[in-house]
């Protein structure tokens, strides 16, 4: 890839990921109805999650940053964070959540077209999941 090889220090660079597709594989019934791709950008650590979705039913702002904040609080606790602070990459190094959802950002086109962020310490977030999931099996 020609492009992870330029100036990575000072250069946005578009690459692939499998992160999308490995979803399918998870979750069946998404199979082939996501796809994605990464940002390489010179930060020391944080990353973010831009998630684009096409409802069935009309949505709104509100109903949709209310529906994550009740899953930060209960099902997802621990695990999922909620803030409607404006924060940046750097706030969320160290955060043992796997995603800190960005209700400022949350973002409803045309009724049914809803435009999620999500950020998360790619390295801590992951190594509290794996400790999570020693724990359950211990």
């Amino acid at each position: 890839d020609l492009r992870r090889a330029r100036t990575a220090a000072g250069s946005i660079i578009p690459t692939t990921t499998g992160a999308a597709r490995t979803v399918g594989k998870i979750l069946p019934h998404l199979k082939g109805k996501l796809d994605g791709l990464a940002l390489r950008v010179p930060t020391a650590d944080g990353s973010i999650t831009d998630l684009v979705a096409n409802c069935k039913k009309p949505m709104t702002v509100e109903a949709v940053n209310a529906a994550f904040k009740k899953a930060a609080a209960g099902p997802l606790k621990g695990v999922l964070e909620y803030t409607e602070d404006p924060i940046v990459s750097c706030d969320i190094i160290g955060n043992p959540h796997s995603c800190i959802f960005d209700a400022g950002s949350t973002m409803v086109m045309a009724d049914k077209t809803v435009k999620i962020l999500g950020w998360y310490d790619n390295e801590w977030g992951y190594s509290c999941r794996c400790i999570d999931l020693v724990l359950k099996m211990a």
